[in-house]
């Protein structure tokens, strides 16, 4: 009988959340740091997979009207008159469409085609570069827990050790029992930081090659748009070499 309550008093001493209550301050204060930096993770990874989400089927629907065969034009105006801002593939022809539209106004090409198609093609990089910085916005942040966040844990065991093992030198004798305790709340540190990086390094190569997988179409989209430009522009300026 007595060896069954002192075996669940052990038990009860050795839950995770005693064993954090009565960890030392330095440990709460890691443990308290990892937790936040697992939510705000967790926080992150949703943010982010829906937004991916919303990038990819944006970029189908864009793609889809605009090999429709209809009329580019009509597709510019609609977009630019909707209310919410164009994102992702739309925002690069709308630059493009309209930097086209203003060195072409009233149909009369005001520049020759080499400075008409660069003129394009800077309007869409500059717009590229923005979407780049929206796909990899933050991601730094899940590489960075990714790879601190197990160091910031060891620090936290090597600490809760470090002191276990210094107060088993001022006793007479000791146990298993005497020194589990310890090093159980010192390892909880370590398995916090594992349990905030594994996700974040998962999710920051997930949302990297998304990231890529997108920056890809952009950009094959950007040099057909672009060749477009050109063979439009090619065919216009021989159209008015020809009127008499």
């Amino acid at each position: 009988m007595n060896e069954a309550v002192t075996l669940a008093v052990n038990n009860e001493s050795m839950s995770i959340i005693n064993l954090i209550i009565h960890a030392s301050l330095l440990v709460q204060i890691v443990l308290l740091i990892l937790v936040a930096a697992s939510l705000a993770s967790w926080t992150l990874i949703f943010t982010k997979a829906s937004t991916f989400k919303n990038l990819r089927a944006e970029v189908d629907r864009f793609e889809n009207d605009f090999w429709s065969g209809g009329d580019l034009n009509a597709l510019f105006k609609e977009l630019s008159s909707e209310t919410d801002e164009a994102i992702g593939m739309a925002s690069l022809f709308i630059k493009g469409y309209g930097e086209h539209d203003r060195l072409t106004q009233g149909g009369q090409v005001k520049v020759n085609k080499d400075d008409l198609v660069d003129g394009v093609h800077r309007a869409m990089r500059v717009a590229l570069s923005r979407e780049t910085e929206v796909l990899e916005s933050r991601l730094s942040f899940l590489a960075t827990v990714g790879s601190t966040s197990p160091y910031v844990g060891l620090f936290g065991t090597v600490w809760g050790i470090m002191n276990s093992f210094r107060s088993l030198g001022a006793m007479q004798s000791v146990s298993i029992a005497t020194v589990a305790p310890g090093i159980a709340e010192a390892l909880i540190a370590t398995a916090m930081g594992l349990f905030a990086a594994i996700p974040a390094v998962i999710a920051y190569n997930r949302f990297s090659n998304d990231s890529e997988a997108l920056i890809s179409r952009y950009e094959i989209f950007m040099e057909e748009f672009l060749s477009i430009v050109s063979r439009h522009a090619l065919n216009r300026g021989r159209d008015v070499r020809r009127e008499p």
